[in-house]
């Protein structure tokens, strides 16, 4: 697999695979797909007659990944059970209810141009404790079976769809009850999210009113942590033009959610996370460093763990929480939303996966008392803002977090200080969890951070205003694209 690898310029990234469609061929997918399970069988959570849960999502690349690993399942002796094109939670919910693996074909929000593969064993995520164990797997490829662009020559047919959503929506009737949002009205804006229609069978099965929004057949990029400027302005066009209490959407396969108040005012990921952790009175919250600091301003939760950014390193920070004090409440969430519930809550069991629904449902929820613009503003006054600049080649940003990190912390201060002092002040901290995080005397944070899954560079900003906090973005971005990234790139050839 390594080889493979190396040779496809796919690799293995959080949670699984992702890359350009046209690179993601038959026979890489089959293999990932046979690499997974082989690497199932050695831990002992598969064997040949076991059922493997498949699903994807809404771009045109899908059917024929699903197709690949459909039959990289039959030919390790697995029976599929195909789930559709279906919301990744839903098909997680219901895999690891039966406890069996699944896979998900998905590129979640990246552009359409490129897919990808999740993976998941019988009760939770891959882990990158599990990551080695995969890409080190040795698969046989029969040359005979892949046509010139190894294409399968004959892939396997999907079988009927066996349905997931009913069970999926059904949890969350269960635990808010069938009248939660009755009274109120729900955009929904549906784009090509593939659980665009569940998240209008939700509402209306808790009560309230939707009103779908937006739905495309080509598919939309949306992403919940850097949204875009056509999503800002539709949203606040369909509030205006319509009588609502918030507008809710989510990513290409619906893992992650996006809100916004009823003036069409998206709300942060991070603070969805925050108001859904709350909720369920949380006894501990785990989130990436890349998550807004009014998580421990607000005193939402008695004990904050930070982390890496990526669903794997929340979940297994929450699993320590929960081997810690079995008896807490635990649960995660990451600054695009993505929420994870890691110990019951009352009758909800627990989902140690990135869910959208939940976090929806427990913020619009508080519609019912009060608009969602005032329970956001009695929040203490931080905010936070990212973009990320695409197509960065993956050197640029080893060298700029190269440059930044190198030398003592008294070093690397001053060395913000020259570069970054006249944007943001005067630096008083540094955490590399993940990426380079640096902070500011009045409270400015600003973040580079690689992406793991694609050719991008990320920033993420923090400041008192939202005002600030997106400048602060805006001209940390371009300074580093004119100055630093040079700087750091001539820094590393004369320091190779």
């Amino acid at each position: 697999m390594s080889e493979l690898m190396a040779s496809s310029g796919v690799p293995f990234g959080t949670s699984g695979v992702r890359g350009l469609a046209s690179a993601m061929t038959d026979k890489l997918c089959h293999a990932y797909a046979s690499a997974f399970l082989q690497y199932l069988r050695q831990i002992g959570e598969f064997s040949s007659g076991d059922r493997v849960a498949l699903a994807g999502d809404l771009r045109t690349s899908t059917p024929r990944i699903l197709a690949a690993c459909a039959t990289a399942v039959q030919d390790c002796g697995g029976e599929v059970v195909f789930c559709g094109l279906t919301p990744t939670p839903a098909l997680a919910f219901h895999a690891m209810g039966l406890g069996i693996p699944s896979i998900m074909v998905t590129g979640s929000h990246i552009p359409a141009d490129r897919n990808g593969i999740k993976f998941y064993r019988p009760h939770g995520e891959v882990l990158k404790s599990d990551e080695a164990g995969i890409v080190g797997q040795r698969v046989t490829i029969d040359p005979a079976r892949f046509g010139n662009d190894d294409s399968l020559l004959s892939p396997a047919a999907l079988p009927e769809v066996t349905p997931v959503e009913d069970e999926y929506i059904a949890r969350y009737v269960r635990h808010f009850g069938p009248d939660a949002l009755s009274g109120l009205t729900v955009g929904v804006y549906q784009h090509t999210a593939v659980g665009r229609d569940v998240l209008v069978r939700a509402v209306e099965a808790l009560g309230a009113k939707a009103l779908p929004f937006g739905r495309e057949t080509v598919f939309v990029p949306v992403d919940t942590e850097a949204i875009r400027e056509e999503d800002i302005a539709l949203a606040a066009m369909w509030a205006a033009e319509n009588q609502v209490d918030a507008i809710i959407s989510t990513d290409g396969d619906s893992d992650r959610p996006l809100v916004a108040d009823g003036n069409g005012t998206w709300l942060r990921g991070d603070i969805v996370g925050l108001l859904c952790a709350r909720a369920v009175s949380a006894d501990v919250v785990v989130t990436p460093v890349s998550s807004n600091t009014v998580l421990e301003l607000s005193g939402a939760a008695p004990k904050v763990v930070r982390t890496r950014i990526g669903s794997p390193y929340v979940i297994r920070a929450m699993m320590d929480a929960a081997e810690a004090d079995p008896a807490a409440r635990v649960c995660g969430y990451e600054a695009n939303g993505g929420f994870l519930l890691g110990s019951a809550v009352d009758d909800l069991a627990p989902l140690p996966t990135r869910d959208a629904l939940l976090p929806i449902i427990a913020v619009v929820l508080n519609a019912k008392t009060r608009p969602l613009a005032e329970v956001v503003a009695e929040l203490p006054p931080r905010f936070t803002f990212s973009d990320r600049v695409a197509d960065f080649p993956q050197d640029h940003s080893a060298a700029l977090i190269a440059f930044l990190s190198h030398g003592e912390e008294d070093e690397q201060l001053a060395r913000i200080a020259r570069l970054f002092g006249e944007i943001a002040g005067f630096p008083t901290g540094i955490d590399t969890t993940d990426g380079y995080r640096m902070s500011f005397a009045d409270g400015a944070i600003i973040h580079f951070r690689p992406s793991g899954n694609a050719p991008e560079l990320r920033c993420y900003s923090e400041a008192e205003t939202e005002e600030k906090a997106r400048d602060l973005n805006a001209r940390a971005l371009a300074h580093v694209l004119a100055d630093v990234v040079p700087e750091a790139v001539a820094f590393r050839a004369s320091h190779r």
